[in-house]
């Protein structure tokens, strides 16, 4: 018996490690899945791009360091060569990816990269790792197999001999441009990615809390001018700003405050962790199973606001990826974060 079976593995099955998952991935995910992680350096480049296919010249993802127009043939950049094998990689795997670099910058297509890594989910095999070390050996044994690998496979155009120019190029070549990426860094640098989650499964992080501001950094904001609203509707006496609101409605406005930015909590948690568009589909869920109450007849927007606020508490949210994080509080909020986004009031302005 398996004693580190958890409850959540219970409930939702055994999680499969992210290392096992990425095995799964076919080549155009995994490309996808590096310039993701890439993504999550790009304040150390100019620009992330991914190739990839027939015609990228041995050119998966590139990081651009400098602007590749402005310094034409002159630009730094990274090359990640994304290789999806039922193994690790072999120098057989990848004798014509080097070909490729060799003449593609040979001819000017594009300047030599600064670090050209290779990355695979299984890694690299002791064979490659070690000509990788070895640059001199690389360079040797790249000569020695260019006939077979790299001559009839580098373009469809030409067969790409090794003529004495190409040779005096490669000599010449910095083979210490070539190395490798472990999976299980780059893995752990993605959880940076709001598709992390997405990708890999696991709980989200706690929320950071967001300290009630002030209510005059807010009391222009269409959510607390329609509370006003709805008390004023309900009141005996006018209430035209926060400033006259009775004790009496002290307590819900507080708690209609607090629950605005307990969703917002978890707007933030979402776009960081997720994608916000998940916080929107949570919202618009929100908003279908209230837009009945909402359109129902009151006597006044107080009594309004309580029913749709009652109405959203008891929406058993189903199938998005929040709902083992969504609280009572944040189907209250989300309905004040409606109202903010006027997609529902709680006083119509001509009333």
């Amino acid at each position: 018996m398996n004693q580190n079976i958890t409850a959540q593995d219970i409930i939702f099955g055994k999680s499969i490690l992210p290392a096992k998952i990425i095995e799964l991935m076919s080549p155009e995910e995994w490309e996808e899945f590096i310039k993701e992680w890439l993504d999550t350096k790009k304040e150390q480049y100019f620009k992330i791009e991914k190739y990839g296919g027939s015609g990228d010249m041995g050119r998966d993802v590139v990081a651009y360091i400098t602007d590749p127009k402005e310094n034409n043939q002159s630009y730094e950049w990274e090359c990640y060569q994304c290789k999806h094998y039922d193994n690790a990689l072999m120098p057989s795997n990848v004798w014509v990816e080097f070909g490729k670099i060799i003449y593609y910058t040979y001819t000017s297509k594009f300047p030599t990269p600064k670090v050209y890594y290779f990355v695979a989910p299984r890694g690299v095999g002791t064979s490659l790792s070690t000509l990788l070390d070895n640059p001199d050996e690389l360079r040797k044994q790249l000569k020695e197999n260019w006939e077979q690998y790299c001559k009839k496979k580098i373009t469809n155009e030409a067969e790409i001999d090794l003529s004495p120019e190409l040779v005096s190029y490669i000599d010449n070549f910095d083979f210490k441009i070539f190395d490798k990426l472990n999976s299980s860094i780059i893995i752990s640098e993605h959880k940076k990615h709001s598709n992390h989650l997405i990708r890999f499964g696991g709980r989200l992080p706690s929320r950071e809390n967001i300290e009630l501001p002030d209510i005059k950094d807010d009391e222009h904001l269409p959510y607390v001018k329609q509370l006003v609203k709805a008390y004023d509707s309900a009141h005996s006496e006018a209430i035209s700003d926060i400033t006259q609101i009775p004790k009496s409605y002290n307590r819900h406005f507080t708690d209609a405050r607090k629950s605005f930015y307990k969703a917002e909590e978890l707007r933030v948690l979402t776009r960081d962790n997720l994608s916000e568009e998940i916080f929107m589909n949570l919202k618009d869920e929100i908003y279908d199973g209230v837009v009945n109450t909402v359109e129902e007849t009151y006597d006044d927007g107080f009594k309004k606001v309580k029913a749709v606020e009652d109405k959203a508490v008891s929406i058993k949210v189903e199938s998005n990826p929040l709902r083992e994080t969504c609280q009572t509080i944040d189907k209250k909020g989300l309905c004040h974060h409606l109202v903010n986004d006027e997609k529902i009031t709680w006083v119509e302005e001509n009333e």
